[in-house]
């Protein structure tokens, strides 16, 4: 009966997710925020019977009081953050907000699946995420004087970063992790998002020669920090973020080449540098013949996808748990094995319609900082996901990234929701140019 049950409930699944993914790109048809809400409404529906369908199996697998406890705790949440959303922002972008929601829970109930404990500590790290995220729109849409901090981005992004080469510890060969008693966190994924403050800011004028080589010595400066403590897919995401934030503001394409030739050099001297690098590039090419040590991650990542096929063999049905580091940087594979290819794609379409919002958000501002900033931020999400899937599909080097709202790291999570909050906000001021043009035209 359990098995029954598994496995009629994994297709229930696969199609409630790709209505709601159907949902995320037929909401543009409406020009409007405010005719799009039935749309949303039905979203919120299918993300909550998919909840509800993930949880059902999981306390089949796990008959215990604190998996239906910790359920409804994650239904509370995610009903309170929809709904104080609604009201404390009436022209918020619901289809953000829907997302994060559904990328949360998705990362809720794998981690549930796969350690309960690190499921509840992720749990409470983003209800203290959420309740951050919530003021910052309306400090982003308010304060005026966020453009003109460029040297204080600059200092604090540095600070941030170096203070993992005073206080830092090494986990799988990088430097990028500070441990406080209980607590550890990597404040790289926090200068993630102060770097693209500082670039905004430094670039909202459109710059000089010299001004463009006196702020990509800053902004190497936190590249070379990364490579430094050997976080080199921080230092990716840093560079990537650098090149589109400056193609941005100067819309000089030889800025762009070189600096993918300046990429190409760096990446080829980190090779050379660094043992673990090698290692790395060295599974990549052909990991089979080292599946008994240095390409058994990558080689059960594989088997892991190719095992789940389309639909997936069911929650408890696979074997990620023989993923090495399966909760942060492998948890697609172990996605991929027990709800399959076709849910997979799905969660990528969802991560690509925020991807889309957030570039169509950075082309609707006039503002040269705000649109700056959307861009820079919406580079350095796509990048993640890019390098987390394509890692652990080896399409290329896996570089130890986590998957945005749904990998095991609460710093991740917590700059991902600021993310989300701040680009946000960033709506907030198209929705108030819009309505403001509105009213200049009626008039």
């Amino acid at each position: 009966m359990i098995n029954l049950t598994t496995q009629i409930t994994k297709y229930i699944i696969v199609i409630l997710s790709a209505l709601y993914t159907m949902k995320c790109f037929t909401v543009f048809r409406s020009k409007h925020e405010v005719n799009r809400g039935g749309a949303y409404v039905v979203q919120n529906i299918l993300m909550f019977m998919v909840h509800f369908c993930c949880y059902l199996i999981i306390y089949i697998n796990i008959p215990e009081v604190k998996v239906i406890a910790f359920y409804l705790a994650q239904v509370i949440t995610f009903l309170a953050t929809i709904i104080l959303h609604s009201i404390l922002y009436k022209r918020a972008s619901r289809l953000l907000v829907n997302n994060m929601c559904f990328l949360l829970m998705v990362g809720f109930v794998i981690l549930t699946r796969l350690d309960f404990d690190l499921a509840v500590r992720q749990f409470m790290i983003a209800v203290v995420a959420i309740v951050i995220a919530l003021v910052i729109p309306i400090m982003i849409a308010r304060f005026r004087f966020l453009e003109k901090l460029t040297v204080f981005y600059g200092i604090l992004g540095i600070l941030v970063i170096g203070s993992v080469s005073v206080f830092g510890m090494t986990v799988n060969g990088a430097t990028n992790w500070i441990q406080i008693g209980p607590v550890s966190f990597q404040p790289s994924e926090l200068a993630k998002v102060i770097f693209v403050f500082f670039v905004a800011a430094a670039l909202q004028e459109k710059p000089s020669f010299k001004r463009v080589v006196a702020i990509s010595a800053a902004a190497g400066a936190h590249v070379l920090l990364l490579v430094y403590q050997t976080d080199l897919g921080g230092a990716v995401i840093f560079s990537m973020v650098y090149l589109f934030m400056l193609y941005m503001a100067t819309e000089d394409f030889r800025y762009m080449i070189l600096g993918l030739f300046g990429f190409s050099g760096a990446a080829l001297v980190g090779y050379k540098l660094f043992d673990h690098v090698k290692v790395r590039v060295t599974v990549w090419l052909n990991p089979w013949p080292h599946y008994t040590d240095k390409g058994y991650q990558i080689v059960q990542s594989l088997f892991a996808i190719s095992t789940g096929s389309w639909f997936g063999v069911g929650l408890f049905k696979g074997q990620p748990l023989t993923i090495p580091i399966v909760v942060s940087d492998y948890i697609f594979s172990a996605i991929s094995e027990e709800m399959g290819a076709v849910f997979c794609i799905c969660l990528l379409l969802i991560y690509t319609s925020c991807f889309v919002m957030f570039i169509n958000i950075s082309l609707q501002l006039s503002n040269p900082f705000y649109k700056l900033l959307a861009v820079g931020l919406s580079v350095s999400y796509a990048f993640q996901i890019f390098l987390c899937v394509g890692g652990v599909t080896k399409m290329i080097p896996h570089t130890g990234v986590t998957l945005p709202l749904i990998s095991n790291g609460g710093s991740s999570i917590l700059s991902t929701i600021i993310v989300f909050a701040v680009i946000q906000g960033l709506y907030l001021l198209k929705q108030k140019e819009v309505h403001g043009d509105e009213k200049a035209r009626s008039k």
